[in-house]
């Protein structure tokens, strides 16, 4: 599938750069966001020629958001075929998950003694709000919405934006994977039980919740992932 035909990159959602820079930064959103939703397939071309056409700009800015995009390890550039979407194997999913949950953990424990009653409102508002959704697309959303809530207090950007960056090479197989796993229910009981943990300000429990959640998240991708790479 060619990018320009894609439904993503057209009409009214593509934004005017006229008045946006820098237009690479816009550029690299809307690619990552195709990638990370499954809009673009793993090994699936990007096609510099089409965006450049689709946001009227010359290929350079099209080049800079690729090159970020490939530092990200969502793009790579291969020989005779130019930049592709990335695929990742089982044992380098099992590596981003450990990675994740040693940053996670890190920055609850670092979140935990500062949060306060309005960290807890808004964590149990995403937990309400994802129990109650049953539009699949959002699920990914609220899940990162809830993580990165108790994540904040600890007041460390760099750290967020480094696991928000973890979370986004995985993305796109954890969207699918929770259509097929069935539900949402397990993970909400968990996120509750994180939740609890942070009120009661009990910080070695709740990173062991954390991380054993996260872990289990990753038990169920890899166990999913040969349907997901069928198609089934």
């Amino acid at each position: 599938m060619a990018l320009a035909s894609s439904a993503f990159f057209s009409g009214p959602r593509l934004p005017s750069l006229g008045s946006t820079p820098p237009t690479s930064d816009i550029i690299a959103k809307y690619i990552r966001e195709a990638i990370v939703t499954g809009a673009l397939d793993e090994h699936e071309p990007i096609r510099q020629d089409d965006i450049a056409k689709l946001f009227d700009v010359s290929k350079i800015p099209v080049r800079e958001a690729l090159k970020r995009l490939e530092a990200e390890g969502l793009v790579e550039f291969q020989r005779n075929r130019g930049a592709v979407v990335t695929s990742i194997t089982e044992p380098e999913i099992a590596e981003i998950f450990e990675v994740r949950a040693m940053l996670e953990a890190n920055a609850l424990k670092l979140s935990i003694p500062r949060m306060t009653e309005r960290t807890f409102q808004r964590a149990e508002g995403y937990c309400d709000e994802f129990a109650r959704e049953t539009d699949v697309a959002r699920w990914a959303e609220l899940i990162w919405q809830f993580h990165s809530c108790l994540y904040e207090d600890a007041d460390k950007p760099f750290l967020l934006n480094l696991i928000r960056s973890v979370n986004d090479r995985i993305e796109r197989y954890l969207r699918i994977q929770l259509t097929l796993s069935g539900g949402t229910g397990v993970d909400d009981r968990e996120h509750r039980q994180i939740l609890a943990a942070c009120r009661q300000r009990d910080v070695a429990l709740a990173s062991e919740l954390l991380v054993s959640h996260i872990t289990k998240a990753c038990a169920s991708l890899l166990s999913n992932l040969p349907k997901m790479r069928d198609g089934k």
